[in-house]
C-alpha cells in the first residue's frame, strides 16, 4: 500500500485499485481499512450472483456501500456462460433468438450501477464483434431482460449441486490436508456446464495450486462431516470427484 501511495504521489499511478477474490467479510476488512482505493475488481455474472463459493451480489453491493466503482472480470464465468445448460439456453433463445447466450451475460454485468468496465476474455475475431454488437448503444437492461435473466438463474438454481459454501471448517479438521471445497466446487462445474476441462481446471487451482492432496486420497476418517454445517456426506462426494475428474 505504501508503495502505491508513492509512486501516485510521484504521478506514476493515476488510479488505485486492487482486484478481489475470496469472502464478502473479507473485502469489508479491506474497504473498511484502505478507504484510499480508488475501485475494486470483482468477479460478477449471473451464474455466480448468488452462488455460495463466489458470492457476486453481495461482494458487489459492498464495493457500493464503500462509494467503489467496480471494473467486472468473469463476466461470461470463463466462457462457460456462452454454453450455458441447454434448459437455461432454452430460456434465453424464446426471449431473443438472435442474441447470442454471452451477450446475455455482459449486458447483466454492464447493466449494474456503478460498473466503469466489462473485462471480457476473447479468443476469436467473432467473440469480439459480438461482444461490441451486445453494447452497442445500450443504456441498461430492459425489466423484461431482467426478467429472462431471473428466469435462468432459477434454471440454475434447480440443478442439483453439492450445497458447499466454502466456509473450510472441514479443512480444518482433515489430517489428510484433502483440497475438499476445492474438489466439490470443481464437480459443481462439471454438473453445471458439463465441461471437465473447465471442471479439471477449477481442480488445479483450487486443490494442487493451494498445496491440498486430491480427492482420492481421502482416508474416510469422516471428522469433515462431523463440521459440516450444510451436512454433506463428503466422503461419498469426494469418492464422485475422484471418479469423475481423472
Amino acid at each position: 500500500m505504501e508503495f502505491c501511495a508513492g509512486k501516485k504521489a510521484e504521478g506514476l499511478i493515476r488510479h488505485v485499485g486492487f482486484s478481489f477474490h475470496s469472502t464478502p467479510e473479507e473485502l469489508e476488512e479491506i474497504l473498511a481499512a484502505h478507504p484510499e482505493m480508488e475501485f475494486v475488481q470483482l468477479q460478477i455474472n449471473y451464474a455466480d450472483w448468488e452462488y455460495p463459493a463466489v458470492q457476486s451480489r453481495r461482494c458487489y453491493e459492498l464495493a457500493r456501500k464503500y462509494g467503489k466503482p467496480v471494473i467486472i472480470m468473469e463476466p461470461v464465468k470463463g466462457g462457460m456462460l456462452a454454453t450455458p445448460p441447454p434448459s437455461v439456453l432454452e430460456i434465453l433463445k424464446k426471449a431473443e433468438p438472435e442474441r447470442s447466450a454471452a451477450a446475455w451475460a455482459i449486458r447483466f454485468a454492464a447493466g449494474l450501477e456503478g460498473v466503469i468496465t466489462v473485462l471480457s476474455g476473447m479468443s476469436s475475431l467473432e467473440q469480439v464483434q459480438d461482444n461490441l454488437a451486445s453494447l452497442r448503444d445500450f443504456t441498461g437492461m430492459t425489466p423484461g431482460e431482467r426478467e429472462t435473466l431471473k428466469a435462468a438463474q432459477e434454471e440454475l438454481a434447480r440443478i442439483p449441486l453439492i450445497p458447499c459454501t466454502t466456509c473450510n471448517y472441514c479443512a480444518e479438521v482433515c489430517p489428510s490436508n484433502i483440497g475438499i471445497s476445492g474438489s466439490l466446487t470443481a464437480m459443481n462445474y462439471l454438473t453445471l456446464y458439463n465441461d471437465k476441462k473447465a471442471a479439471l481446471h477449477q481442480e488445479n487451482w483450487l486443490v494442487g495450486g493451494h498445496g491440498k492432496k486430491k480427492a482420492g486420497e481421502c482416508i474416510k476418517c469422516g471428522l469433515c462431516e462431523q463440521v459440516c454445517p450444510q451436512h454433506i456426506a463428503i466422503r461419498q462426494e469426494l469418492d464422485r470427484v475422484a471418479a469423475a475428474l481423472v
